[in-house]
């Protein structure tokens, strides 16, 4: 028996603790002008800490000239490369050719003179570049890839695939239509400008008829989400409902574009009851929202009211990108609690463990997230302009440089589709919420270790006895397949796990009969040995087509009988309004 020690008190009563003394005025007021500086100073960073950049300049500076003959023999290497370039050039060595995904100098015309030695001068200088950002040693690793990215930014800046007239691409194009591609590329720099200041992208899309156009109804709406449920269109359904919860970084009905890729009509064609939340777009009012608010009031109401509506029928909760992350950790307090309303936990393009949490990692240090902190203060919320910057940053030549070769010198007029709609469409962040989840999960990694606290306790993601379908795509740069695997490691049940082709829009909005996909899938039984991520990829061999159907048949083999849908909502919840609902349309 555990001895439970009882302080004594000599009044038969704790002293009373006094909470510490207000700071001076002048400490309070210092510390908003820092704060209105900061958020000055990012508007020229793109939200990147001065010192966040300056500091990891600084280390590999100060490695290299502390290393005074291994950097003076870079510039032997640098002569070493010129000669190879010259080589090339009369035939002595066989061209390099660019990283794949370098997609700069695919055209024709760079592999012909005078354009050839252009690229092959741009591919050996990037060579040179990247082995003298890792030629010292002893700088921290985390810093090196702070310097390493940086330099890629701006030699990516001045890459002569940028430069109009030493670009064969746009002087062809120029010729050919004798300067109207330079106009062309006027109009649409206007139209992307008017779109970025809450313009409409194109006419052709309206919320509710072209996009988020499946019938449904909002029944359940706080201060946070509107719940939808989704009319059924077969004569019976699963007894399970179905609950997406999206990440509130992005509007939910990227799960519902046009009818032939929504993913929620075409659940709903399977036979689901179907219930998705939808997010409010937070503006200042919102900056004190918690990262447990939305769990709380997002996840958690959504679940009460699902099964108001569904009565006692378990849930088959799924959830996307942020949305799973957070959707994990409510389903790990659930179990903590013996709350067993789930029947499964479907996680597309969602992060556990942030250990090898890719290149948006980069820039998540303590003096960056303190810079952010005060950006946000100052305006109450992230914006989704500083959001959708930083992830074009990360794919910079496809993101960034490309579209502007191709839209605004060569003058393409790309057709406007679905998902460029939904992706104009963004969202803002509360700025408690973003930076306790910055903090406590990408800098700490306090889910994986088990220091991510619901209700004032730990909660372990080993506790969730659920059967979990876990996809992950191949090329995600902002959620790596690998580290989305990680949640493998950290729990050891039955745990389904889908590789995907695509990206991480892309790859998860993969209709059934979209030509050129794949995926790989492989069930782990629970207790059964866990394989690596590169020894997982070896041995699962990929197959055609879209892991929707796989996670159709998955679901069946977790879901009960077929029942009579139920109806649209509940007597103490009645339909508000048709969907896709009011808050998606906030701007």
């Amino acid at each position: 028996m555990t001895a439970v020690f009882t302080p004594v008190f000599p009044s038969g009563s704790p002293p009373e603790i006094l909470p510490p003394p207000p700071s001076p005025p002048f400490v309070t007021k210092a510390a908003d002008f820092d704060r209105i500086l900061h958020d000055w100073q990012s508007r020229f960073t793109g939200g990147t800490s001065p010192s966040t950049l300056g500091l990891a300049c600084l280390d590999w500076a100060a490695h290299a000239a502390n290393a005074p003959f291994q950097t003076a023999e870079l510039g032997r290497t640098a002569i070493e490369q010129w000669f190879r370039l010259w080589r090339i050039a009369v035939g002595g060595e066989k061209a390099i050719s660019p990283l794949p995904g370098d997609h700069r100098f695919a055209h024709p015309a760079w592999r012909q003179p005078p354009y050839r030695l252009i690229t092959q001068a741009v591919l050996l200088g990037e060579e040179w570049r990247d082995s003298v950002v890792r030629s010292q040693r002893g700088v921290d690793p985390h810093n090196e890839r702070i310097v390493a990215f940086s330099v890629r930014q701006w030699l990516d800046l001045v890459s002569p695939s940028n430069v109009p007239w030493l670009n064969p691409e746009v002087i062809e194009a120029t010729r050919a239509s004798r300067g109207a591609n330079l106009t062309e590329g006027l109009r649409n720099l206007l139209r992307d400008a008017t779109a970025a200041h809450g313009g409409a992208l194109a006419d052709a899309f309206t919320l509710g008829v072209d996009l988020a156009a499946t019938p449904g109804k909002v029944v359940f709406r706080n201060a946070l989400i509107e719940l939808i449920q989704y009319a059924p269109t077969t004569p019976t359904v699963s007894a399970e409902p179905l609950l997406i919860v999206p990440a509130w970084i992005m509007k939910y009905y990227i799960l519902d574009l046009s009818p032939g890729n929504s993913l929620i009509r075409w659940l709903a064609g399977q036979g689901r009851t179907v219930f998705a939340i939808s997010w409010r777009n937070p503006g200042a009012e919102m900056r004190d929202t918690s990262f447990d608010d939305y769990r709380a009031q997002g996840v958690m109401a959504a679940i009460d009211a699902v099964q108001t509506i569904c009565g006692d029928a378990k849930i088959h909760a799924t959830g996307y990108c942020l949305g799973g992350t957070l959707l994990t950790i409510a389903a790990a307090a659930m179990a903590r609690d013996g709350d067993d309303r789930l029947a499964s936990l479907s996680l597309f393009a969602a992060q556990t463990d942030f250990t090898e949490a890719g290149e948006l990692q980069l820039f998540i240090t303590t003096d960056q997230l303190d810079f952010l902190d005060d950006i946000m203060r100052t305006r109450g919320y992230l914006s989704s302009a500083q959001m959708g910057g930083s992830f074009q940053m990360l794919r910079s030549n496809d993101l960034v440089w490309s579209h502007a070769i191709r839209d605004y010198l060569v003058g393409e007029q790309v057709e406007p589709n679905d998902l460029m709609a939904w992706n104009a469409d963004g969202t803002r962040l509360p700025a408690r919420m973003h930076i306790e989840y910055l903090r406590g999960l990408f800098l700490k990694n306090d889910l994986a270790e088990g220091r991510f606290r619901v209700g004032g306790r730990p909660v372990a993601l080993d506790d969730m006895k659920l059967p979990l379908f876990v996809v992950g795509t191949e090329h995600d740069h902002i959620a790596p397949w690998r580290s989305v695997f990680k949640l493998s490691l950290l729990n050891d049940g039955e745990l389904t796990f889908v590789l995907t082709s695509g990206g991480h829009n892309a790859g998860i909005v993969s209709e059934p009969g979209h030509p050129h996909r794949h995926f790989r899938i492989r069930v782990r039984e629970a207790g059964a040995r866990t394989l690596g991520p590169d020894e997982w990829e070896h041995d699962t061999a990929p197959q055609d087509g879209s892991w929707w159907l796989e996670w159709d048949a998955w679901l069946d083999r977790h879901s009960g009988m077929r029942v009579d849908p139920p109806t649209m909502g509940a007597r103490n919840l009645l339909p508000l309004c048709d969907a896709p609902g009011t808050y998606v349309r906030e701007r």
